[in-house]
């Protein structure tokens, strides 16, 4: 068949808009609260709460800002009395290694040093045993951050064990899972403290906006107060700690809170378009991003697709460029993404692993079975072990997942991909 570009982008995925969003919207204009109190605020913590299953749930500038709280906070209960600068000033931070970097910076905020630990296959987030492995050797460690990538929940209760039998805190980093569940229950109540987003690519949307999800009704108030510039209870304005400019505005609470009533139709939507994916390929040598059907729904944000070892033409990616020689029955993602660009497509190259990323390429990575690079970036093959992460991303790419997209189109963009096995 022949195949035309799109006369319209179609994209990875942008905002799908409804009409709630603008009543919420026009309510703030029209009761003149459009600065970061009013009751679009007050309503989405009580929905998000109410929704993820959490007590309490704090509405911020950004996922970023929660996660930077959520650091605090952790700090703070590690080092009860103590007043550094920064809360995790000089301590080693256990992370996922294939994430945004935002799930990452927030520890460096506070002094912190992360250690990325690798990833598994089962769900394409961190390895439980490979976090085994780090608590032998860092046992000192006391706080863990998890993501879970794509909206695809991690191995939660595993990995929520190994943390509690360390004595270590977990900071759950659900900003792509909302929605998704684990067992039946909700991501973003499986950390001490939780954190979700609502950028303007997430399931549901604010524009920009996030929230942090606690138990603690002393956690909540410490995070409200934080997020605005840490003022005291005084008639003038009085500050004894630091504070940020991070509480959420009035408008940006009246879309999230708009989006939510139709948080489950974009999950359904979402998982539709993994199906037609996960169909079409059927005789490619494609698989989709995985995920353990008995134990976990994922919200199926972005549809990514793996390609088979054998059907990889050769590729080579530095810091900012890629080149690949095309190679008759065998593909790569930069090709396929080229391509899909071509026909006015929009697709992503998996999360690049935090541990290649330049800005942390002196931190240690664990695998299971020890670490996984030498002190020189050298990598130690050892006993096998593989670095999952760094071959998901050399042969992964994340596929259009536009809820506005048709079936009719994400049919062309199959054949598009199919077309570049040829």
């Amino acid at each position: 068949m022949e195949i035309k570009a799109f006369e319209k982008r179609v994209f990875l995925a942008s905002p799908t808009m409804h009409k709630e969003e603008l009543e919420y919207i026009h309510d703030a204009f029209d009761k003149n609260w459009v600065t970061t109190a009013g009751d679009n605020v007050n309503e989405i913590e009580k929905i998000a709460a109410s929704y993820v299953g959490t007590k309490y749930a704090v509405a911020l500038s950004s996922g970023t800002a929660a996660l930077h709280l959520a650091m605090k906070l952790a700090g703070e209960r590690l080092n009860p009395g103590a007043k550094p600068a920064r809360a995790l000033e000089g301590m080693k931070v256990f992370c996922s290694d294939v994430t945004f970097d935002a799930t990452v910076n927030p520890i460096v905020y506070e002094g912190g040093v992360p250690v990325f630990i690798d990833t598994e296959r089962d769900t394409w987030n961190m390895d439980p045993e490979a976090l085994k492995t780090a608590f032998s050797l860092y046992p000192e460690v006391k706080l863990v951050v998890v993501a879970n990538l794509y909206g695809t929940p991690a191995k939660l209760d595993e990995i929520k064990k190994i943390v509690k039998d360390n004595g270590a805190l977990l900071i759950e980093d659900a900003a792509e899972s909302l929605g998704a569940t684990y067992k039946g229950v909700q991501t973003g109540t499986f950390g001490d403290y939780n954190v979700i987003s609502f950028n303007g690519n997430k399931i549901i949307t604010g524009s920009a906006g996030g929230m942090l999800l606690v138990e603690s009704e002393e956690d909540a108030d410490k995070a409200r107060k934080w997020s605005t510039q840490s003022r005291e209870a005084a008639a003038w304005y009085q500050h004894e700690e630091l504070g940020y400019n991070y509480r959420m505005s009035n408008i940006i609470a009246g879309i999230a809170r708009g989006q939510f009533k139709h948080l489950e139709e974009h999950i359904a939507l979402k998982k539709a378009i993994y199906e037609r994916y996960k169909e079409g390929f059927k005789n490619l040598p494609l698989s989709m991003n995985p995920y353990i059907e008995a134990e976990m729904e994922p919200n199926f944000w972005l549809s990514c697709a793996i390609i088979d070892k054998d059907y990889i033409c050769k590729q080579v990616r530095g810091e900012k460029e890629a080149l690949y020689i095309s190679e008759s029955g065998k593909s790569c993602p930069t090709e396929i993404l080229e391509t899909m660009n071509k026909y006015n497509a929009e697709g992503r190259p998996i999360w690049k692993p935090m541990h290649m990323q330049p800005i942390y390429m002196n931190n240690a990575f664990i695998n299971a079975d020890g670490y996984a690079r030498a002190r020189s970036n050298a990598y130690i093959p050892r006993n096998g072990c593989a670095d999952v992460g760094a071959d998901i991303f050399e042969r992964g790419l994340c596929l259009p997942s536009d809820i506005k997209m048709t079936a009719e189109q994400q049919e062309i963009v199959i054949e598009i991909i199919k077309g570049c096995f040829k």
